[in-house]
């Protein structure tokens, strides 16, 4: 379970197939550097132009036993149609025309310039593919958590509730199992995967007083969304109150027996491309935790591309700052 499913293509995949002239392949190594989330998660083209629609299967008929010269009746899978809806982001970078010249490599300069907003994007992004609603922000996407977010929902049984009954210090964990026919990121119909940088040129900016401005101008565009095919390859563990997690897990949460819980309820992880995502918090806590427990811990560390990379039953713990400590219980 080490190594991670290749069978389905990361942001960073795209980057490498990419012209080395085109613009977008080193912005989405950019984008690999500042997330754990493209780093790691299926990105796929949607077949809409605004999104992605697929089936879902909502129910599994049973067979029946047959006696020789016995009938039996047909069955099928009953099946739900669902569309899962992209979102675009947008900043432009404005760059005073006469500083960029100044610099050695205006090209250098700008690409370093733009570093802070490739990093928003990251940011973004990241945090709109655990928490974007659509149902509070219509241009918005919607992420993993308003979709399991309720344990009266057919899904609450991919929701371990982590102890916590105090609102709003709460905090989770995420596993996710990648793929085509489960859970995947999307962009649209026709679009490039990822962010793309258009070079607008010379520009003349003029402010309300009808002064000018000559700059040079770029566009930053993301047309991103999420597709949840298989509700079954998620599982979330809310309800982690912070401030009671302890090293030794003898008060709060003990992360490493719901992890061990969460691992169990995919069908398959070994089908796709098995990630664990917490924030520096849990991720620390469940280093501490570790050491605690040393003795045949499923937790270990492991070297991953010449990194050292945490893993819980042979499954990468990733980093994502994107995930909040001051989370609302889910009930």
């Amino acid at each position: 379970m080490a190594a991670l499913s290749a069978q389905n293509p990361t942001l960073l995949d795209y980057a490498n197939a990419m012209d080395p002239k085109d613009q977008i392949a080193p912005v989405i190594e950019i984008l690999d550097e500042q997330n754990a989330l493209m780093k790691t998660a299926v990105m796929l083209e949607g077949n809409l132009l605004t999104g992605h629609q697929h089936k879902i299967r909502t129910g599994i008929p049973e067979p029946t036993f047959r006696k020789l010269y016995g009938y039996t009746q047909p069955s099928k899978t009953e099946r739900a149609t669902v569309t899962d809806n992209t979102g675009q982001l947008a900043a432009y970078a404005e760059v005073d025309i006469d500083l960029a010249r100044r610099a050695a490599s205006m090209s250098a300069f700008r690409t370093s310039e733009a570093r802070g907003i490739i990093e928003g994007f990251a940011q973004k992004a990241e945090r709109y593919a655990f928490y974007g609603n659509e149902g509070t922000e219509p241009e918005a996407f919607t992420g993993l958590a308003p979709r399991y977010n309720s344990l009266s929902a057919e899904n609450a049984e991919n929701i371990i509730v982590g102890g916590s009954v105090t609102d709003s210090v709460n905090t989770s964990i995420w596993l996710v199992v990648w793929g085509e026919d489960k859970v995947h990121l999307i962009h649209p119909q026709g679009s490039s995967a990822g962010l793309s940088r258009t070079d607008r040129g010379q520009q003349t900016l003029t402010d309300s007083s009808g002064g000018h401005l000559e700059v040079l101008l770029e566009l930053f565009k993301w047309d991103l969304g999420l597709a949840l095919g298989d509700w079954r390859y998620v599982v979330r563990i809310p309800n982690i109150q912070v401030s009671a997690l302890t090293s030794d897990a003898a008060t709060g949460a003990n992360l490493i027996t719901l992890l061990t819980k969460a691992v169990e309820l995919p069908p398959n992880l070994r089908s796709g491309r098995a990630v664990i995502y917490c924030n520096r918090t849990i991720k620390t806590f469940l280093r501490l935790q570790m050491v605690a427990k040393v003795v045949n811990s499923t937790l270990t560390m492991e070297m991953v591309g010449g990194k050292p990379v945490m893993s819980f039953d042979g499954i990468p713990v990733e980093r994502s700052d994107e995930i909040l400590n001051t989370e609302t219980l889910v009930a």
